[in-house]
């Protein structure tokens, strides 16, 4: 039985380099590159598999770059069930100027996806036996891919008996809150989208969270609130916790880091309070890494250690 299933629309490869300072019209000497496969649900099973979670991945790939996401993800011993696409691949890259430590990063778009495949990767979550304990849909749609896709892909983790949790935005997010799930992990942006209104303060975030909850579209809230920590809110309780002191080096992937340590701890029945420290560990440990390495156990299990906890 497979705890955790991923579901991402819009992989990507996910190449990091660096160079010693960003300057328009010349041509910059960079560090060698590094590649990693990525993409919002991607990234959270290659977490969940470094917790030795029993985890597999669900995503179209296609052309060389699909080819090679899949090696990729082989190497780390990532199960994985694959739609065939004929649109490559998309590719992110990033760049961290070295004299001044700064990130900058590329976000290509996706390349369209025809109607069968979409459908066969929402196929493929729906023959999944026995069920998952949670499924985590996670990421952009490509282009061809409809609003309500995550709002079905909740209604097919539903009918096999699996929780859904959610890290998405905008239009794609409403939809599958309109049909109800299980987590959603929103940044503060969203968040006030969602809200449709300026939130400021613990009173606010809390108040935001429970609308979601109480109009039945969500259990948990796992708010990201940068450089201020985070919120966990339920029906009956919010848990408050500020950032950690890290050495910053590389956002990519804090947020998926994030997302799998919560995921693969309730998978393995822990608390939600327990998770959450898990959670926040994990995206601490995830900002320290170059490139998009993503978080490592040893330091995640260190930092666990230096989280504050408060309930609201």
């Amino acid at each position: 039985m497979v705890d955790i299933v991923t579901l991402t629309p819009n992989p990507a490869i996910d190449l990091s380099t660096s160079v010693e300072r960003l300057v328009p019209s010349r041509k910059l000497r960079c560090a060698a590159q590094q590649r990693d496969p990525g993409g919002g649900g991607i990234n959270v099973a290659r977490v969940v598999k470094r917790f030795g979670g029993d985890v597999e991945a669900i995503y179209p790939a296609g052309g060389f770059t699909g080819r090679l996401l899949r090696s990729l993800l082989d190497r780390e011993q990532i199960p994985s069930r694959v739609v065939e696409s004929e649109a490559e691949t998309r590719e992110d890259f990033s760049v961290t100027e070295a004299a001044t430590g700064q990130q900058f990063r590329f976000v290509l778009p996706g390349l369209p996806l025809a109607e069968t495949e979409w459908r066969g990767l929402l196929e493929i979550l729906g023959g999944t036996e026995p069920a998952p304990k949670i499924v985590v849909g996670s990421g952009s749609l490509p282009p061809g891919v409809p609003l309500d896709f995550y709002a079905q892909a909740a209604a097919v983790a539903k009918r096999i008996g699996a929780r859904f949790f959610l890290d998405t935005s905008g239009a794609s997010l409403v939809a599958a809150l309109d049909h109800g799930v299980t987590l959603i992990k929103p940044n503060l942006r969203e968040m006030q989208e969602l809200a449709g209104r300026t939130l400021d303060g613990d009173r606010d975030y809390v108040a935001a969270a429970r609308q979601q909850i109480d109009a039945g579209k969500v259990e948990i809230v796992a708010l990201s609130l940068g450089h201020l920590g985070a919120l966990l809110v339920t029906c009956d309780e919010a848990l408050r916790s500020p950032a950690l002191p890290v050495n910053q080096v590389s956002t990519v992937g804090a947020g998926d880091s994030f997302l799998g340590a919560i995921a693969y701890s309730l998978a393995q029945g822990l608390s939600v309070e327990d998770g959450f420290r898990r959670a926040l560990a994990s995206g601490s440990a995830s900002l320290t890494m170059h490139g998009t390495q993503l978080c490592r156990p040893a330091d995640v299990e260190r930092l666990c250690r230096e989280v504050v906890i408060e309930r609201l």
